[in-house]
């Protein structure tokens, strides 16, 4: 019982490593696209649409 507890502990954390991971990676792939645009057309940054209120805003580093 012990051995099935500890594996189902395992693969669960294993989970959580790859999901967090692959969220990261899409992160750091957005920003560096966003990173490229910017540079491609010599805007110092882009605004973004709020989807709730639809006003745009300077995006900030953690999106």
């Amino acid at each position: 019982m012990f051995r099935i507890l500890f594996f189902a502990f395992v693969i669960l954390l294993i989970y959580w490593y790859v999901r967090r991971f692959t969220a990261d990676a899409e992160k750091v792939v957005r920003r560096s696209k966003r990173q490229e645009k910017e540079r491609q057309t010599g805007a110092i940054t882009t605004l973004i649409k709020d989807p709730r209120t639809g006003e745009y805003r300077v995006p900030r580093e953690d999106e």
